[in-house]
C-alpha cells in the first residue's frame, strides 16, 4: 500500500512505466507525459516551492483538478481537452488499482465531447491508381527495387483499408480461405478480429510478391507464421520502415501534394473507406471492414459524402448560372 502524500512526479514516473511495458509508441507515451504535466503545473501554480513534481497526490482532488481542468481547456481546441482528460483518467485507473488512492475523481471533472476527426483520403479522383501504376514500376533510381512488395504494402491499404499496425502484425497465412473465398484475417485496435474480404486482383498481387519473395530469400522465407511484410534484407518490416516505403512510393507516383497533412499510410485506409461510401456501401458494413469500434466513426464517411457531392452540385455551371438569373429578377 502506497502512502496518499506520495509525491506526483514518482507516480507519474511509476504510470509511464507501466504504459511502456504495453508498448505504445513514443509519440502515445510523449503526448502522456505531455497532458499529465501540463495539468499537474496549473493545479499547483507555483504553491510547491520545488514545483508540481513535488505536488503530494492529496492535493489532487475534485475541486483542484476542475480548477486546473477549466484553465487547460481554455485555449486548447475540444480535441486536445479530451484527450488530457483521457489520461488522467487513465492514470488515475492506475493509482487506484495501485492502492494509492481510493478512488478516481474524474467523473466529476466535466469533459468535452470528442469531435470525430474528419476523413483524410488522397485528394484526386484517379490518384490511388496513379499510385498503384507507380509502385508496380520499376524504379531506376531504386538501390534495389522490389515493386511487387511496393506494390502489395499500398494495395493492402487501399483495397483493404489496413492500418499500419495491422500491416505490421499480418502473418503469411493471415491470407487464408479457398480460390473464390480468399480474405484477410487482422486483429485490430483493442485486439478486435475481423476478416477482410480479398477479391481475385488484390490476391495475385499478394501471390506476386510472396513468389518474388521465394526467390530473394528462398522457399523458406515464406513459412506461414512468418511476418508478411519484410525489408530488403527479408527481416519483417518496422513500422519507420514500412512509413518511409509509403513515403517513397508517393514520391514516385509524384503525389505528394495530394496526401493531407499528418494522413501518409492513413490516407490509403481513409481512401478505402471514403469509395466504399461512395459506391453506397451502409455506415455497419464500413463498420465492419474497417473495424471501427463505434457507427459514428463509419458514418462520418457517408456524411463527409454527401457533403461532396453537394459542393460537387453547387459547383456546376449552371447552377451558377441561375443563381446570375434569380439575383436579377
Amino acid at each position: 500500500m502506497h502512502d496518499s502524500d506520495e509525491l506526483s512526479g514518482n507516480l507519474v514516473e511509476e504510470f509511464l512505466a507501466d504504459r511502456t511495458s504495453r508498448k505504445p509508441s513514443p509519440h502515445t507515451l510523449q503526448a502522456y507525459r505531455r497532458d499529465l504535466v501540463a495539468v499537474l503545473r496549473l493545479v499547483d501554480d507555483g504553491a510547491t516551492p520545488a514545483g508540481w513534481a513535488e505536488l503530494p497526490v492529496s492535493g489532487l482532488g475534485p475541486r483542484q483538478l476542475r480548477a486546473a481542468f477549466a484553465r487547460f481547456a481554455a485555449p486548447r481546441s475540444p480535441a486536445s481537452v479530451h484527450r488530457a482528460w483521457s489520461t488522467w483518467n487513465a492514470f488515475f485507473t492506475f493509482l487506484v488499482a495501485e492502492g494509492v488512492v481510493a478512488g478516481n475523481p474524474m467523473p466529476a471533472v466535466g469533459r468535452p465531447r470528442a469531435p470525430l476527426p474528419l476523413p483524410k483520403p488522397l485528394r484526386g479522383e484517379e490518384t490511388p491508381e496513379v499510385l498503384l501504376a507507380a509502385a508496380a514500376r520499376v524504379d531506376g533510381r531504386q538501390r534495389d527495387p522490389w515493386p511487387e512488395r511496393d506494390l502489395t504494402v499500398v494495395a493492402l491499404a487501399l483495397c483493404a483499408g489496413l492500418r499500419l499496425s495491422e500491416l505490421l502484425a499480418l502473418r503469411v497465412a493471415s491470407l487464408a480461405g479457398r480460390a473464390d473465398e480468399r480474405r484477410i484475417e487482422v486483429v485490430g485496435k483493442g485486439g478486435r478480429p475481423r476478416t477482410v474480404p480479398v477479391e481475385p486482383a488484390l490476391d495475385g498481387v499478394v501471390r506476386d510478391y510472396l513468389a518474388s519473395r521465394a526467390r530473394r530469400f528462398g522457399s523458406r522465407s515464406v513459412r506461414p507464421d512468418g511476418a508478411l511484410l519484410v525489408d530488403r534484407r527479408g527481416a519483417p518490416l518496422r513500422r519507420g520502415g514500412l512509413q518511409h516505403l509509403v513515403r517513397a512510393c508517393f514520391q514516385r507516383a509524384g503525389i505528394t501534394d495530394r496526401v493531407p497533412p499528418g494522413a501518409q499510410l492513413h490516407a490509403l485506409r481513409h481512401t478505402f473507406a471514403t469509395r466504399l461510401a461512395e459506391d453506397g456501401a451502409s455506415a455497419a458494413e464500413i463498420m465492419r471492414l474497417l473495424g471501427h469500434a463505434s457507427l459514428a466513426a463509419s458514418q462520418n464517411y457517408i456524411e463527409v459524402t454527401a457533403d461532396q457531392q453537394r459542393a460537387a452540385v453547387r459547383a456546376n455551371r449552371t447552377n451558377r448560372s441561375l443563381l446570375r438569373v434569380t439575383a436579377q429578377r
